[in-house]
């Protein structure tokens, strides 16, 4: 998949110190893509809508019982 033009955002919940930063793009064609933002060019996790949905949703779910 080209991902050369998708518009990446750092996660809000990433540290700004360097460490665990997660970006995300949605690319407009039905699915959201994952990377870690130290390596730009290494691999990418594609996630559709509905998955990406619930894997929020377990995050919110997580953070709520903590």
């Amino acid at each position: 998949m080209d991902l050369s033009n998708a518009v990446w955002r750092k996660s809000s919940r990433s540290s700004g110190n360097g460490g665990q930063c997660v970006e995300v793009a949605g690319n407009g064609r039905g699915s959201v893509a994952v990377r870690d933002s130290k390596n730009p060019h290494g691999p990418v996790l594609l996630f559709t809508p509905g998955e990406w949905r619930a894997f929020l949703g377990g995050l919110k779910e997580q953070e709520g019982g903590q």
